[in-house]
């Protein structure tokens, strides 16, 4: 789960929204009707201890030191793939023998026949660093504890317990029925946390193997018990290092200082020159691609509740600002944006040093909205620093990333089948939202061509990214049910029901 910079928020959450539930506290009627119901009720003991035994693996894909945790995971989640019922569980290699990436696990169901939906589920399951140290946990991040109803621990809700649920919808289902009402197949990733720098290679590489009509992704959040929800966005991201050289060394501020190009300076003024006075983007042509909302778009953002002032007290800010004319929640979910997200030059040790910095580095992350492109966002940002940089200082671009956006319409079959899942198990009709961050969703639809909905049942309370990360059991169990009303919903509306991806 990739956070939106700046945010201090994942995706999805809508910051300025969330109330911390009572523990155990869920809106709706209970899940009488529900095809899971008595499964869940039964199961509740042993899907936590698996969760448990997940969690304390530390499958942290950012620290190569891990590299034998991510595999213990990976063989963990095939084999929970296997004891579902599904066939032809495996994991999956990434990367080269001389840079191996993270593992991916695979595993399918398809006796539901030619005629019935395929169903792809994604999920991860390597996790972030247990940092910042400085902030102390409750409890040790990979020994995981139930405290109040809330599993703690990493992972725990980003993304191994959102996995588990749904590898227990189709568990359940199986057990209970005897078989599923989609083929299914399962992509569980090694690498979300660090970027997914092979996942593109991947579903290139398995394209045939994971071919599917629809997407599910359980990777995202829902805004709170009461107040469920659906992410239908996930802006693009490519981001840009850029170096900046006035000479060939740090030069005596004393003797040159006044006289020389001062290469903290061009940076500096390049970063104030990235906006206008209306915090536009000043890249030529940045807007040109970008899409308004439809009217019922706009509808369905205006009816995601927002507290300013909870807002700027959640990212511990004084005031905010962004582009002129437009909402905070339109500015994180439907705008684009481009952030400095580093800037450095000069000295920065105790004490001073008197110099003249010949050499700043400024790192940018701009965030992309349909129909923008990476390619078209490079080649302007190039434009533009030829006009910007002064003649004289030697300048190097290095981009980083490329991921396009992706939205899927409100009035897709799929998301109005979801949509009827969620109210169906939390008792209220969802509110959609537009995540501000950026994720591997654009590239599965892409290289599958099928379209993508997000089931996902963390809360903004739960710290992904943070210390002391937990899970909120009771949606665990109201997720793996919801899971399972959504294969059904799907299942019903069979492969022409589903219509194009976009």
């Amino acid at each position: 789960m990739l956070p939106a910079p700046g945010t201090g928020t994942g995706p999805g959450q809508a910051p300025g929204t969330s109330t911390e539930p009572a523990p155990g506290a869920v809106a709706g009627p209970g899940p009488g009707g529900l095809a899971l119901a008595g499964y869940v009720g039964r199961s509740k003991d042993r899907v936590l201890a698996t969760l448990v035994d997940w969690v304390r693996i530390p499958s942290v894909s950012a620290e190569p030191s891990h590299a034998g945790d991510l595999a213990a995971s990976a063989e963990l989640c095939r084999r929970l793939l296997e004891e579902a019922g599904l066939s032809d569980a495996q994991v999956w290699p990434t990367g080269t023998a001389e840079e191996p990436g993270g593992p991916a696990v695979f595993g399918q169901w398809l006796g539901a026949g030619p005629d019935a939906p395929t169903v792809l589920v994604y999920c991860h399951h390597d996790v972030q660093p247990a940092d910042p140290r400085s902030e102390p946990w409750s409890t040790p991040p990979f020994e995981p504890k139930v405290v109040g109803g809330r599993l703690f621990g990493r992972g725990s809700s980003d993304d191994k317990g959102q996995a588990l649920m749904q590898v227990e919808a189709a568990r359940g289902l199986l057990a209970e029925r005897g078989r599923l009402p989609v083929n299914l197949k399962f992509l569980v990733e090694g690498e979300e946390e660090v970027g997914s720098p092979h996942l593109g290679a991947l579903l290139q590489q398995r394209r045939d193997q994971l071919a599917a009509d629809v997407v599910v992704v359980s990777d995202t959040t829902m805004l709170a018990p009461d107040l469920p929800s659906t992410s239908v966005s996930m802006r693009g991201l490519v981001a840009f290092d850029i170096v900046l050289r006035t000479a060939r060394a740090d030069l005596h501020s004393g003797i040159w200082g006044g006289t020389v190009p001062n290469a903290a300076l061009v940076a500096a003024r390049l970063a104030a020159r990235l906006h206008d006075s209306a915090h536009r983007v000043t890249l030529p042509g940045f807007y040109d691609r970008v899409v308004e909302l439809s009217e019922a778009e706009a509808a369905s953002l205006a009816a995601v509740p927002f507290d300013e002032e909870r807002y700027k007290q959640q990212a511990g800010v004084a005031y905010l600002e962004g582009e002129a004319g437009r909402s905070p929640q339109e500015r994180t979910g439907t705008r684009p944006t481009a952030e400095v997200v580093g800037i450095h030059a000069g000295y920065g040790g105790p004490g001073m040093k008197t110099v003249v910095p010949a050499e700043a580095n400024l790192k940018l992350a701009l965030r992309l909205v349909p129909d923008q492109r990476p390619d078209e966002v490079e080649a302007s940002l190039r434009s533009w620093l030829a006009d910007e940089v002064p003649p004289g200082v030697e300048l190097s671009v290095a981009r980083y990333g490329g991921v396009k956006p992706l939205v899927t319409p409100l009035g897709h079959p799929a998301v109005k089948a979801l949509a009827q899942v969620i109210e169906r198990v939390w008792g209220k009709a969802p509110v959609f939202t537009r995540e501000g961050g950026s994720g591997p969703e654009e590239a599965l639809s892409r290289v599958l061509g099928a379209p993508v909905i997000a089931l996902g049942v963390s809360l903004p309370v739960d710290n992904f990214h943070a210390p002391d990360e937990r899970f909120e059991l009771e949606q665990l169990w109201r997720g793996i049910l919801a899971a399972g009303e959504l294969l059904i919903e799907l299942g019903a509306l069979g492969r022409p029901g589903l219509g194009p991806a976009r």
